[in-house]
C-alpha cells in the first residue's frame, strides 16, 4: 500500500473555521474560535487519512504575488479582521509544540507551495490528499492527488471530496481546465478580476465547448451569447492575466521536503499546556501524555465490597490530615469514593455488609476527625454529612467558580486539567449518560474508574486551589461567604415551597380564558384565521396581508421578534394584542402548566438554588426558576397567589432598599449621594430636581419617574440611546439627562471612568468583598462587544457586591433560626429579596432578626434599609 502525504492551507481553513464556528474567547479574553475550527477539520481528517506524513503551508505575511505586475490585483484583498488575524501565530504555535511541520515561502502563495509538494508527492508515488477552502486547488486534482473540501457549520464538518473525475462530474471541466473556468468568471475572494459580464455557466459553457481561452478567443465569432463574445475580445488581455493569476505554480521552490512532513509524536505535553489554556476540552483526551501522578493514580484505585476491608480503608485513612471524598448516586447512595494518598484511592461499594447506614456512620466519623475534606458539590453532600466545624469542608467546584466564573462546569475533570495539568477521561467519556444505577450493572470497571477519579483529583487539586485562591485575595471570600452560603441553600431547597395546586389550576384556567379572547379578536381583526405562535405565517400576515411597515426579511421569513413588534404597537392596535398574547401564552407554559410538575407529593415546590452560574456572583434559581416569576403585569403578579405559606405561618417579604444605588454611593464615595441616604432623603426625588432644574417641592411624578430610570440606568451603564428607548424621549434629550446626573452626582462619572480603564488594564473588575468578574469583552476588535464589556466593568463591582451582601444576610439569618431553634424558614431568594415562611408565634422575633442582620450585613458609608411586608400568600406580601 502506498504511503501518504496529507496537505493544510493553513490560512484557507483557518479563515473558513473562523466564520463557521461561533466566536470564542478563554479565560484571558483571546478569540479562539478558528484556531478550534482548524483542529477539529485537522482532527477529522488524521482519523480518516492515517497518513505518513503531514505539511501545513501558510501564505506569508509580505507580498505573495505570484508576478509583481498583479500586484494591483492580489494586493486588494481585504486584511484579515484582528480577531482572526490573532489566531495566525496562535495555531502556528500549537502545530510546531504537536511537531508538525509548516511551510512557508517569501514570494509565494501557501497553494503554490501545496501544489508543488503535492505534485511532487505524486511523482514519488504517495497518495496525497490536499485540505483547502479554495476551490483554486481543484486544478491539482489527479487520480492520486485528492482535494478535500471542508465546510463547517455550526461546529460540525462535513467534507466534499473530489479526484479528477469527481471534479469533470461536478464542473463538467478537467481540473486543467477548470483554471480557465475559473478565469472567465472570476474570483473576488481571491481577487481573480475575470471577464466582465461573463458567469458561472457561461464560463463553463465556452471551456467545454473550447478546452481553453486561447482556443476561445481564436473562435471568439462563433461564442453565444453575442454579449460573451464582445466580453471576450473587448477584454481578453484581462482573460490572459486572470488565468495567469488563477493558475498554481507546481514548480515553485519549497522550503521542506516531504519526508520533513513524517508524522512523529503529535500530542506532546507542551501542545498539551495550549489545549488546557485554550479551553479545548473535547481535545484534551486526545492527548497520550499523562502526568507522573495520573499514571500513579490510575493504576492505584481499588474496589471495595468487603466490610472489614472498607473498616481497615477508614481507620487508615483517620490518620491523614486530609481526604478527597465523593457519595456515588444520583438519586440514591450507591457507595463512597474516599482518597486519602495518591496511593489509597478507593470506591467502597454498598453490598453484603456494608450498608448505607454503615458507610454514612464511618463517613461522618472521619470527617469529624480529619482536618480538611476535599469535594465536590458539597450540597450535594450535605444529606449524608454532618460536620461539627463546617470550616473543614473544601468545595473544589466552588473554588474554581470563583477562580474562573466564566466557565461552564467545574467537574473534577475541569479540576484535574485546569489546577493539576492532568488530562483525565470526564463521567460522560467513561459511562456516557448512563445513570449511575444501571452504569455501575453494565460498566462496572468504568464506574469504579469514574468514581475512584471524583475523589482523587479533588484530594489532589485542595493545595493547589487554595494557593490560587490566596494569590488571587479570595481566600475570605470563599471561607466567609460562599462555603457558608451552601448550607444556607440547602436548607432552603429542602424546605421548598408550598404551592396551592388548585388555585394554579385556576390561574391557568384564566389565563386560557384570556388567550382566547385574544385570540379571536386578533383573527377577526385581520380578516382570518392563523396559527399565531408561528413567526412565518404571522410575519405573512403582517408584512404581506396587512401591509404593516418595517417588515425584515430573514431566510425563513419575516421577523417578528419583540423588538420589530413593540415598534409598531403604538400605532397599530391588532400588534399590541399579539404581543399580549404572548405574554399570556408564555404565563401559562411556563407558569400555569409548568409549576405543576415540580410540585411534589408534599405540595410543596423544591426547586435548586445554584452559586456557580452568574459571573456577577448572584444566586440563580433552576427547576423551576423561581426567580423570574413576572411582577410587570398584573395577571402576570397574579402568579404570587398560588404560593403559600403552611397552616400557622405566614409569609415575610424582607427586601433591601434601592441596594445597587447605595452600594453606588459607597464605592464611588460620591458626596451628594451619599448625604441624601444619609438624610433618608427621596434619592429618586433629588435627583429629579437636578436633572430637570426644578425645584423640589416641584417635581412631578413623571420627572420622579423618569429620574428613577435614570438612576437606575447609571448602575447598568445605560447610553443615551439606551435611555431614549426606555424613555421614549430623543437621544439627545436623554443625553442631556444623563449630562446632569453626572453633574449632580460628579464622582460617581470618575468612578465609572476609572473601573472601565481599571478593567481595560487587568482584564477584571471586583465587588467590595474582592469577587473577581473577568471581562475578556473588552479586549475585542468589534465596537459592539467592547461596550457590552464596559457596561459589565461599571456594573459588576455593584451587582456583585450587592449580591455578596444578600448571601451574608442570608447566611447570619438561616444561623440565627437555627440557633434559636425557630420553626421559620427562608423559602426564597429573588436577587434583593428575602421570603420568610414565618411560624405566627416567632413573627416578631424573625421580623427583629430581619431589622438587625439585613441592614448589618455590610459596614457601607450610607445606611442599609430593608422593606418587610406580611401576607397569607407571595402576592399581598409582596
Amino acid at each position: 500500500m502506498s504511503e501518504k502525504l496529507v496537505l493544510i492551507d493553513g490560512h484557507s481553513i483557518l479563515h473558513r473555521a473562523f466564520y463557521g464556528v461561533p466566536d470564542l474567547t478563554n479565560f484571558e479574553g483571546v478569540h479562539t474560535n478558528a484556531v478550534y475550527g482548524f483542529l477539529n477539520i485537522m482532527f477529522k481528517v488524521l482519523e480518516e487519512e492515517s497518513p505518513d506524513y503531514l505539511i501545513v503551508a501558510f501564505d506569508v505575511n509580505a507580498p505573495t504575488f505570484r508576478h509583481k505586475m498583479f500586484a494591483e490585483y492580489k494586493g486588494t484583498r481585504k486584511p484579515m479582521l484582528p480577531e482572526l488575524r490573532e489566531q495566525v501565530p496562535l495555531i502556528k504555535e500549537i502545530l510546531e509544540k504537536m511537531n508538525i511541520t509548516i511551510a512557508e515561502q517569501a514570494g509565494y502563495e501557501a497553494d503554490d507551495v501545496i501544489g508543488t509538494l503535492a505534485k511532487t508527492g505524486e511523482r514519488d508515488g504517495l497518495e496525497v490528499s490536499v485540505i483547502s477552502g479554495d476551490r483554486d486547488l481543484l486544478q491539482l486534482a489527479t487520480d492520486r492527488i485528492k482535494i478535500r473540501i471542508p465546510k463547517t457549520k455550526a461546529g460540525r464538518t462535513e467534507v466534499e471530496d473530489y479526484l479528477a473525475s469527481d471534479v469533470k462530474e461536478r464542473y463538467h471541466v478537467s481540473p486543467i481546465e477548470f483554471i480557465d473556468v475559473k478565469a472567465l468568471m472570476g474570483d473576488s475572494s481571491d481577487n481573480i478580476p475575470g471577464v466582465p459580464g461573463v458567469g458561472e455557466k457561461t464560463a463553463t459553457k465556452i471551456i467545454v465547448e473550447y478546452g481553453n481561452i486561447e482556443n476561445a478567443y481564436e473562435h471568439a465569432d462563433e461564442i453565444k451569447p453575442p454579449r460573451a463574445q464582445n466580453a471576450l475580445k473587448d477584454h481578453y488581455n484581462l482573460a490572459l492575466m486572470s488565468k495567469e493569476l488563477a493558475t498554481i505554480n507546481i514548480n515553485s521552490p519549497v522550503p521542506c521536503k516531504i519526508s520533513d512532513g513524517k508524522i512523529g509524536e503529535m500530542y506532546t505535553k507542551e501542545a498539551f499546556q495550549i489545549m488546557k489554556r485554550l479551553e479545548f476540552k473535547s481535545f484534551l483526551t486526545r492527548f497520550e501524555h499523562k502526568t507522573e501522578e495520573n499514571n500513579s493514580c490510575e493504576s492505584e484505585f481499588a474496589y471495595i465490597s468487603d466490610l472489614a476491608a472498607a473498616e481497615r480503608v477508614f481507620t487508615q485513612a483517620s490518620e491523614y490530615q486530609r481526604i478527597g471524598i465523593n457519595i456515588i448516586g444520583d438519586s440514591e447512595m450507591l457507595g463512597l469514593s474516599l482518597t486519602y494518598g495518591m496511593k489509597q484511592i478507593y470506591y467502597i461499594d454498598i453490598s453484603g455488609l456494608i450498608t448505607e447506614e454503615y458507610l454514612i456512620e464511618r463517613l461522618n466519623q472521619l470527617i469529624n476527625k480529619v482536618e480538611k475534606t476535599a469535594l465536590i458539590d458539597l450540597k450535594h453532600h450535605l444529606k449524608y454529612i454532618k460536620l461539627d466545624d463546617r470550616s473543614k469542608a473544601f468545595d473544589c467546584e466552588i473554588a474554581g467558580y470563583l477562580l474562573n466564573p466564566l466557565k461552564d462546569s467545574y467537574d473534577y475533570e475541569d479540576i484535574a486539567r485546569d489546577y493539576l495539568n492532568m488530562p483525565v477521561p470526564s463521567r460522560t467519556e467513561l459511562i456516557g449518560k448512563e445513570l449511575l444505577q444501571s452504569a455501575k450493572l453494565v460498566l462496572e470497571d468504568k464506574f469504579i474508574k469514574y468514581a475512584c477519579y471524583s475523589s482523587c483529583i479533588v484530594y489532589a487539586a485542595l493545595e493547589s486551589l487554595t494557593d490560587k485562591l490566596v494569590s488571587e485575595n479570595m481566600l475570605e471570600l470563599f471561607h466567609t461567604i460562599e462555603m457558608p452560603l451552601v448550607y444556607a441553600l440547602y436548607d432552603m431547597e429542602q424546605v421548598g415551597i408550598k404551592v396551592e395546586k388548585e388555585a394554579l389550576k385556576e390561574y391557568g384556567d384564566k389565563l386560557a380564558a384570556k388567550i382566547d379572547v385574544l385570540q379571536k379578536e386578533i383573527h377577526q381583526e385581520v380578516g382570518s384565521e392563523f396559527n399565531i405562535n408561528s413567526p412565518k405565517q404571522l410575519g405573512e400576515i403582517l408584512f404581506v396581508k396587512l401591509g404593516l411597515p418595517g417588515g425584515k426579511k430573514t431566510k425563513t421569513g419575516y421577523s417578528t421578534s419583540a423588538g420589530v413588534l413593540e415598534k409598531l404597537a403604538p400605532e397599530y392596535p391588532v400588534v399590541n394584542k399579539i404581543l399580549e398574547y404572548r405574554q399570556y401564552t408564555k404565563l401559562k407554559s411556563t407558569y400555569a402548566d409548568g409549576l405543576a410538575n415540580y410540585i411534589g407529593d408534599d405540595n410543596r415546590i423544591h426547586g435548586k438554588f445554584n452559586q456557580t452560574i452568574t459571573a456577577t456572583g448572584r444566586i440563580s434559581s433552576t427547576e423551576p426558576n423561581l426567580q423570574n416569576i413576572p411582577i410587570r403585569m398584573e395577571l402576570g403578579r397574579e402568579i404570587r397567589k398560588v404560593f403559600v405559606p403552611e397552616r400557622d405561618y405566614v409569609f415575610i417579604d424582607a427586601d433591601y432598599s434601592q441596594i445597587e444605588l447605595r452600594v453606588l454611593a459607597h464605592i464611588s464615595g460620591d458626596r451628594n449621594l451619599i448625604d441624601a441616604y444619609k438624610m433618608d432623603q427621596d434619592i429618586h426625588k433629588i435627583t429629579a430636581a437636578n436633572v430637570f432644574n426644578t425645584p423640589l417641592d416641584k417635581v412631578t411624578n413623571a420627572q420622579r419617574s423618569n429620574a428613577k430610570a435614570v438612576n437606575f440606568g447609571i448602575v447598568y451603564g445605560i447610553s443615551s440611546f439606551g435611555l431614549s428607548q426606555d424613555l421614549s424621549i430623543s437621544r439627545k434629550e436623554a443625553a442631556g439627562y444623563i449630562e446632569q446626573y453626572f453633574k449632580t452626582y460628579p464622582r460617581i462619572k470618575e468612578f465609572l471612568d476609572e473601573t472601565v480603564e481599571f478593567a481595560k488594564e487587568n482584564g477584571f473588575v471586583t465587588t467590595m468583598f474582592q469577587r473577581k468578574r473577568p471581562i475578556p469583552e473588552l479586549k475585542s476588535s468589534n465596537f459592539m462587544q467592547r461596550s457590552f464589556g464596559e457596561r459589565i466593568a461599571m456594573n459588576s463591582p455593584i451587582q456583585g457586591t450587592a449580591a455578596d451582601i444578600i448571601k451574608i444576610a442570608m447566611i447570619q439569618i438561616n444561623q440565627e433560626f437555627k440557633s434559636r431553634k425557630l420553626k421559620s424558614k427562608i423559602v426564597l431568594q429573588v436577587h434583593d429579596e428575602l421570603l420568610i415562611e414565618a411560624y405566627h408565634d416567632e413573627v416578631q422575633e424573625v421580623k427583629e432578626i430581619l431589622y438587625d442582620k439585613m441592614p448589618k450585613a455590610a459596614d457601607l458609608s450610607v445606611p442599609l434599609e430593608i422593606g418587610l411586608e406580611m401576607g397569607n400568600n407571595w402576592y399581598e406580601a409582596h
